[in-house]
């Protein structure tokens, strides 16, 4: 039995379109809380969102599905990934839900699912989710007399600053420090520089007066540019750019140059490495970080260990195998010993520790190796990107391409767990011959999809 609604990161489509839709969002909240519903004691539910509009389709469409059902809830409007899967744990509350598209434009939403661990949903937890949306859900209402309550916590916001300042060292402070801190007009718009001016930093906020319409839009953890511009303007230390649900980071140091994920779980990784705190005696990341990784970490006695793209596979892996750092080159960083998911802000303040202990401008620190050239482009398709990969042509032409960089690179093909993409990847020591294989593909796919 697959998912039919779940993808690698909770439903996601173009809001009041089928399944994004308050029909999807009332049945699934129905779905969700009967599936969570164990034992006698009074159920909870904890709902969190970030800025886009359709956030008020959905918030409410939720909470009368787990009303329904006779599950209370507790609304905590505006907040990012990372705050509801800590105070679903924090309140003890029995799932967590997050009404957020992440770094997509304002047009999509998605819905994402916590346990009470405060973890990201397991496979089976989905489809038997999906399955009671669709079969004998009226059976699920409660009467009249139990039907559940909502309020809205009014301090949530509070709880998560103090809970992201906790994670910074004790004894620390970021005061002679600049920064520039771009929320991408998202779910961080009020939480991420409240915390960094608090621990001492002069911040200068950018994409901080969300209207429903401009989350991710020209600024954020996609689009640099501004940040870029603001760090070398103000002469700061460090840029932080999240996007709209701050589960993703991408830094730019004092020269304006911009940080990938790679680098940044680098240096946390062997700065725990170097306190004995690593464990696991590596990191977790995906097959897309970069061999310059992998080269560097084992010069330092680390490995890396790659998953499947997607930050629940590199939370599984490290539950699984005890690590307790992981992420993705994209800049989802997951610190297991603070959080039980990404966390954009969190993963800040490690860099930032890292730059106070040391002393040295952030352009030294996150330096940590040079990348092997890396090309990725996107292939966008009708129908369905497994047929078109399964293709003669195409399987031919990614066979060339892997024959070309003869053992000094790879190539790695993969649709998108979001969008009708598919994603082509080469990574090599020779940029000519990396670009020529990526387009060489690209060119087989777009001629067999179309």
């Amino acid at each position: 039995m697959t998912r039919k609604l779940f993808g690698t990161d909770g439903i996601r489509g173009t809001a009041n379109l089928d399944p994004m839709t308050a029909e999807t969002a009332l049945k699934l909240g129905m779905a969700a809380g009967r599936h969570f519903t164990r034992g006698d004691h009074r159920h909870m539910v904890v709902i969190g969102k970030d800025t886009r509009l359709s956030g008020y389709l959905l918030e409410p469409a939720l909470t009368a599905g787990f009303i329904a059902v006779g599950m209370d809830v507790v609304l905590l409007g505006p907040l990012p990934t990372p705050a509801v899967a800590m105070l679903t744990r924090s309140l003890r509350a029995d799932l967590g839900v997050m009404i957020s598209a992440s770094h997509n434009a304002y047009q999509d939403n998605g819905i994402k699912l916590f346990g009470p661990d405060g973890f990201k949903l397991s496979d089976e937890d989905e489809i038997a989710i999906e399955h009671k949306m669709f079969n004998g859900l009226e059976a699920y209402r409660v009467g009249s007399d139990h039907l559940g309550k909502a309020k809205r916590l009014d301090d949530a916001a509070g709880r998560y600053i103090e809970y992201a300042k906790g994670s910074f060292p004790r004894g620390l402070r970021l005061d002679g420090l600049k920064i520039v801190v771009d929320c991408a007009n998202g779910a961080a718009y009020k939480v991420a520089p409240t915390v960094l001016w608090e621990l001492g930093a002069e911040v200068i906020p950018v994409a901080v007066t969300p209207d429903g319409f401009n989350i991710n839009k020209d600024c954020g953890s996609l689009h640099t540019q501004t940040l870029q511009t603001q760090v070398v303007a103000h002469g700061a230390h460090l840029g932080i750019a999240l996007d709209g649900d701050a589960d993703r980071l991408v830094l730019c140091d004092e020269k304006g140059k911009v940080i990938d994920g790679d680098q940044v779980m680098g240096l946390i990784g062997l700065t725990l490495a170097k306190a004995g705190l690593l464990k696991g005696g590596g990191i977790v990341a995906t097959v897309m970080s970069n061999m310059g990784l992998e080269k560097h970490l084992a010069g330092q006695g680390l490995e890396l260990h790659r998953t499947s793209v997607g930050d629940r596979y590199v939370l599984e892996r490290m539950r699984r195998d005890g690590f307790n750092v992981g992420g993705e080159q994209s800049g989802h960083i997951i610190l297991s010993d603070h959080s039980t998911t990404g966390d954009g802000l969190v993963a800040a303040l490690q860099v930032l520790a890292a730059l106070v202990e040391s002393g040295k401008p952030a352009s030294q620190m996150l330096h940590l190796f040079d990348p092997f050239p890396q090309v990725l482009k996107n292939v966008r398709v009708t129908g369905q990107p497994e047929a078109v990969l399964e293709l003669d042509m195409v399987k031919a032409a990614i066979a060339a391409g892997e024959q070309r960089l003869n053992g000094s690179g790879r190539v790695l093909i993969r649709k998108s767990g979001t969008e009708p993409l598919i994603r082509v990847m080469a990574e090599g020591e020779d940029t000519e011959q990396v670009n020529n294989v990526v387009d060489d593909i690209v060119a087989t796919i777009t001629q067999a999809a179309g």
